[in-house]
């Protein structure tokens, strides 16, 4: 769901600098409340520029169930005002789920994503059979051990260190 959305200080003037940092460290505890809410957990939040334009991007989650249209259209018009009062210029408001087969971007989405399939892409195999790409289950992630999976090709677990993942996306048999 795609909104405009204009600050009631906006200024006809261009911003010649935006923090974004300091945006995001003032939107961040209204996203994370309001989702919460609806128990729905923020997989990312993300504020770009792309073609001129200005977009906050509100990726959204449930560990019970599927997101769908409807939790996307009640976030978008629960965090509307508020985020209007915090977001100083013209933006457009994005709210989706994270996608079937999105690829995981940060440390904390392996522990969001428990429990869910993914495919693994490796610097080095971790173990004889030499396989860098498989499928497998997050079973825990620990930022000094590494992501601990279960193969399903030996049916076991095994730790993989995050600095041997090339990339990580989520998985669905579904496509």
């Amino acid at each position: 769901m795609v909104k405009d959305k204009f600050s009631k200080s906006e200024k006809n003037a261009p911003f010649e600098f935006v923090n974004k940092r300091e945006i995001t460290e003032k939107i961040l505890p209204v996203i994370d409340n309001t989702l919460m809410r609806f128990g729905l957990i923020p997989v990312e939040v993300e504020l770009v520029k792309e073609n001129h334009r200005w977009f906050l991007r509100i990726f959204i989650y449930s560990a019970e169930r599927e997101v769908n249209l409807d939790d996307c259209e009640r976030v978008s018009r629960s965090l509307s005002d508020f985020l209007e009062e915090l977001i100083p210029f013209k933006y457009n408001l994005e709210v989706s789920s994270p996608g079937l087969e999105r690829k995981i971007k940060s440390d904390k989405e392996f522990l969001i994503f428990k429990g869910k399939d993914i495919n693994l892409k490796l610097k080095e195999p971790v173990d004889e059979s030499g396989e860098k790409q498989f499928v497998a289950k997050i079973v825990d992630f620990d930022e000094n051990e590494g992501l601990t999976v279960f193969t399903y090709k030996d049916k076991k677990n095994i730790i993989i260190k995050k600095e041997n993942i090339v990339t990580a996306k989520l998985y669905s048999n579904e496509i």
